[in-house]
């Protein structure tokens, strides 16, 4: 005689509900013990850069460490490329996102974000021969950005969507090595990286062209839509850093007094 199913069916969905149920929980938890999975992108010095040996250093994984020394948490970074990042934010494969990541609108429609940590503004590397004196003055010309970005978004919103000069690359280091190779008449991005680059850069072939008509904008860093817990952590250790002076001495070593 085959048992009837009305009875079993219920039991087995709610043992499923009770084992999903909890290991939702978990991505979320910030307790002790839990290593919070942190994604940039390794290549946007100083912010983030990929040590020979394999180890991210830079602004933005000191500050994200301190942050969780402050709150008692562990961290485990892992250089994700940009994309990779955004996309590991949606779908909970990544606790959080620290990369030089602009708050904007859009970007807040698909993630949240933590209280502003740094302010940027975009600057345009251009060579030391260059007449520019503004994106305005580059219209025509080929411009580089990192696909995905503020830099892109400025130039498209000078020059228009379909701006057929517009040059995107996976990284902001790919779009200056064109930019030293002739491949692209200048590049656009945050204003600590294009400084940073112009230490290594040959003396005397480049120049930083400042634009007034460039916002500033905010860094945060960005958690899933949603993910509160994980959030208020991060923001809580934010506000302590700034208040006990660490935030300023991180600051200090990478780009000087304010």
């Amino acid at each position: 005689m085959v048992k009837p199913l009305s009875g079993i069916i219920p039991a087995i969905l709610s043992l499923f509900l009770v084992i999903t149920g909890c290991g939702a929980e978990s991505s979320n938890d910030t307790g002790e013990g839990h290593v919070l999975k942190v994604g940039t992108d390794a290549a946007y010095p100083p912010f983030e850069k990929q040590e020979g040996d394999g180890t991210i250093t830079g602004f933005d994984i000191e500050v994200m460490k301190a942050i969780a020394a402050a709150e008692g948490f562990e961290i485990e970074v892992e250089h994700t490329g940009w994309d990779p990042l955004l996309e590991g934010l949606k779908n909970g494969k990544l606790d959080a996102g620290i990369s030089a990541i602009t708050i904007t609108e859009d970007r807040k429609k698909n993630y949240d974000f933590s209280d502003p940590y740094f302010e940027a503004k975009q600057l345009i590397l251009v060579p030391e021969s260059s007449k520019s004196d503004s994106l305005q003055d580059l219209k025509g010309k080929k411009i580089g950005v990192q696909a995905a970005t503020t830099g892109e978004e400025v130039v498209k919103k000078a020059f228009g969507k379909t701006y057929q000069g517009l040059r995107g690359y996976d990284s902001t280091p790919a779009a200056i090595d064109d930019l030293g190779n002739g491949r692209v008449d200048a590049v656009v991005a945050d204003n600590g990286v294009v400084k940073e680059y112009m230490k290594r850069l040959p003396e005397g072939q480049f120049k930083i062209v400042e634009d007034d008509s460039f916002e500033p904008e905010q860094y945060g860093i960005a958690v899933q839509k949603g993910n509160q817990e994980v959030l208020d952590k991060i923001n809580s250790g934010l506000k302590t850093i700034k208040k006990d002076g660490t935030y300023d001495q991180i600051y200090k070593k990478y780009f000087g007094e304010e």
